[in-house]
């Protein structure tokens, strides 16, 4: 078994602790702050365990501190609602007796429906043409930062595999669509309330660095300040998370120290699976 998934299975195996509360741990890292998709990823665990019969259909979360990865998590859950078609739950990530992050989980019943109707995936190269081996032949590859450089490396919980690497060294990508392959690193069970809860984990990866595109920039440039505001995430149709799927993503618009960013999230035989939206600060130090 892999470091990768001993760690993902780890981020998102919570104890429970009392009706309604579950404990969370951070993976040992040199992050100053907890990483913003696994609160979402333990926060979905949390709101998943007190729904039978249903799947997670969306969710909006807001960022409120900044979490500290020395000590737990306590996740409460909140059973607003359960209806015949809709269950709606409230989960609220507390440290230090403040509250960290917010989130609200709506599930919904398995039905059939009269419309059905998707935007088309992205054309780009496949994932096989973007391995370590293919990427190491580009003249590029000798001048890739380091961060890029452990996208390939196999130990991590979610594998990355970026499209449009010229962005890494200034290339500006002028309507700031980009793309980038993700997947988990080994294989997940077949419970599709973890292959959600794992995606929710990755979709906040590289997300606001989509307005950074449009500039030649990424958020790795140290004179960057950012932080995830707030996400909202959609799922539309079944997939597995341990299978590649692209991240399509942009930035419709960037002011007053914040930006947006979109993502679309498709299968390799390009069925859209999910949405995501996110806000976030992107302030430059002075």
């Amino acid at each position: 078994m892999s470091k990768g998934l001993i760690d993902l299975i780890s981020i998102l195996d919570l104890e429970p602790i009392e009706v309604n509360l579950f404990r969370g741990n951070s993976p040992k890292t040199s992050w100053q702050r907890v990483f913003g998709g696994q609160v979402i990823g333990q926060a979905m665990v949390a709101a998943c365990r007190t729904v039978e019969g249903r799947l997670p259909h969306s969710l909006h979360c807001y960022f409120i501190l900044p979490g500290d990865p020395q000590i737990p998590i306590i996740y409460e859950v909140e059973r607003l609602r359960d209806g015949k078609s809709y269950s709606t739950r409230r989960v609220t990530a507390i440290q230090h007796g403040n509250a960290i992050f917010s989130i609200m989980v709506s599930f919904h019943v398995e039905e059939e429906g009269a419309f059905d109707h998707q935007d088309k995936m992205p054309d780009v190269p496949p994932p096989e043409k973007l391995t370590a081996e293919e990427v190491a032949k580009q003249p590029m590859f000798r001048e890739m930062p380091e961060f890029i450089r452990r996208y390939y490396e196999s130990d991590r919980p979610i594998e990355l595999r970026p499209v449009e690497l010229g962005r890494y060294f200034g290339q500006k990508i002028d309507d700031g669509r980009i793309n980038v392959w993700i997947r988990t690193a080994s294989k997940l069970s077949d419970d599709p309330a973890l292959h959600m809860c794992a995606l929710a984990y990755a979709s906040d990866f590289s997300l606001l660095d989509a307005a950074m595109a449009r500039y030649g920039r990424t958020l790795f440039d140290k004179r960057m300040m950012p932080a995830s505001l707030d996400h909202a995430m959609w799922f539309h149709r079944p997939f597995r998370a341990d299978e590649w799927l692209l991240y399509a993503q942009d930035s419709p618009s960037a002011r007053g120290g914040r930006g947006l960013t979109r993502g679309m999230i498709f299968k390799q035989d390009g069925t859209l699976v999910a949405s995501v939206a996110q806000e976030g600060s992107l302030r430059q130090r002075k």
